[in-house]
C-alpha cells in the first residue's frame, strides 16, 4: 500500500511543473486578449500577432492573425511562442518588423536568400575562374561568359567587374521594336518565365534599353539588324564638367566612370530625350535613366540625388542630379564618388 501511495505522489509531482506551465500560458494569453480587444478598438493602433504552434510530425508552425485598423501604428503587443510544448516566451519586437527580421527573433525565417531574381554585380578576387564562380553562383560557365562578352580561354583579373545572372541563361537588352514574344523566340525562351524573372506583369511592359534575364536562354549567332544605331559624331556630350577625367574603362554594362575625386559636381543629360525611369538600385545607387530622341538609352548611375521626374523632357546639357557615391562604389564612402554613366543600344563614345 505504502509502494502505491509513494508512485501516486510522485505522478503528481512531475506533474505539477507542466500545470504551472499551462496556467502560466492561460494567463498570458488571457492578458493579451484583453490587450487585444482594447488596441482593436483604440485608433492609431496596429496589432500583429504570431503564434507558433508545434507541429504533430515536429517542427514550427505559424498562424499569423493580424488586426489592422486604418490608422497609425501606435505600438504593438507582445507575440506569444509556444516552445517545446512546456513554455510560453514573449517576444516583444521593434516596429515595422519585417518577415525576415520577425522570423530571426523566433529562430525560423521563412526568407529565402537565394531566391533572389536580380542581376548582381561582382568585383573578381585573387584566383577566380570562370568555372569557380559558375560553380559558386549555380549558373553554367557559358551564362557568365556570354554576359560579359567573354570567351572560354578568358583570364578574369582582380578587380574587374562581372555581371551575374540569377540562373542559366542569357542577358537581353531591348532595342526600339523589340517585343517580349520575339525575344523568347530568338533565344528561344519561355515568357511566363522571361515575366517572372524581370518581374513584369505583362508582356507589353518593357522599355528600350531594358536588360532581360532569359532563363535557360541560348544566345543566338545574329539578332535581326537594323535596331541598333549608330551614333553621329558629337551626338552626345560629355555627361560631366571637363575637370573630370575616366577612371574606369568599359564594365558592364557598356559603361566608364567619371571621376576627379570630389562629390557633388554635376551630372548632365548627354542629349535631349525623355527620362524612363528615377529610382534607387543596389548597384548603380540612386539613377536617372534617360531614353533619347535616336532610340538610344543612357543611364547615370551613383548619383547623391536627382533633380528631374519620371516622364520629364529634359534638354542637352541639363543637370538631371549629381554625382555621388551611393549604391555599390569602389572604394566605398565619399572616396567613392564617381559618376558611372552606361550607353545602352550604341557604341558609348567617350571610350578611349
Amino acid at each position: 500500500m505504502r509502494n502505491r501511495d509513494d508512485e501516486i505522489s510522485s505522478q503528481r509531482r512531475a506533474r505539477t511543473p507542466l500545470l504551472y506551465v499551462a496556467l502560466g500560458a492561460i494567463f498570458l494569453l488571457a492578458v493579451t486578449g484583453i490587450s487585444l480587444k482594447a488596441l482593436a478598438h483604440s485608433p492609431g493602433t496596429q496589432v500583429n500577432m504570431l503564434l507558433l504552434a508545434q507541429a504533430s510530425q515536429g517542427g514550427n508552425r505559424q498562424l499569423p492573425l493580424q488586426v489592422r485598423p486604418a490608422s497609425a501604428v501606435a505600438f504593438e503587443a507582445p507575440e506569444l511562442v509556444l516552445l517545446d510544448k512546456t513554455s510560453v516566451r514573449a517576444i516583444t519586437p521593434p516596429q515595422n518588423l519585417s518577415a525576415s527580421v520577425l522570423g530571426a527573433l523566433i529562430g525560423d525565417s521563412s526568407t529565402d536568400s537565394g531566391s533572389s531574381r536580380e542581376v548582381q554585380h561582382y568585383v573578381v578576387e585573387k584566383g577566380d575562374t570562370i568555372a569557380s564562380l559558375a560553380e559558386r553562383f549555380g549558373i553554367s560557365a557559358d551564362t557568365i561568359i556570354l554576359a560579359n562578352n567573354l570567351n572560354s580561354s578568358s583570364q578574369l583579373t582582380p578587380e574587374e567587374e562581372l555581371l551575374i545572372l540569377p540562373t542559366s541563361g542569357a542577358l537581353h537588352l531591348v532595342r526600339p521594336g523589340d517585343t517580349l514574344s520575339e525575344i523568347a523566340v530568338w533565344y528561344k525562351g519561355d515568357i511566363d518565365e522571361i515575366l517572372y524573372f524581370n518581374e513584369i506583369t505583362d508582356a507589353k511592359d518593357i522599355f528600350v534599353g531594358d536588360l532581360l534575364i532569359i532563363p535557360g536562354g541560348i544566345k543566338p549567332a545574329q539578332l535581326p539588324a537594323g535596331r541598333l544605331t549608330q551614333l553621329a559624331g558629337g551626338y552626345f556630350m560629355m555627361p560631366v564638367p571637363r575637370s573630370y577625367k575616366i577612371t574606369q574603362g568599359l564594365h558592364p554594362f557598356n559603361a566608364i566612370d567619371f571621376a576627379n575625386g570630389t562629390c557633388g559636381g554635376p551630372a548632365y543629360a548627354a542629349a535631349s530625350g525623355l527620362v524612363q525611369r528615377v529610382g534607387y538600385d543596389g548597384v548603380a545607387g540612386n539613377y536617372v535613366r534617360i531614353m533619347h530622341d535616336n532610340g538610344v538609352v543612357t543611364l547615370y548611375g551613383h548619383l547623391s540625388g536627382q533633380t528631374v521626374s519620371s516622364g520629364e523632357r529634359v534638354g542637352r546639357g541639363q543637370i538631371v542630379g549629381y554625382i555621388g557615391y551611393s549604391g555599390y562604389t569602389i572604394p566605398a564612402g565619399p572616396r567613392g564618388c564617381h559618376l558611372h554613366f552606361e550607353v545602352r543600344g550604341a557604341a558609348n563614345p567617350f571610350l578611349k
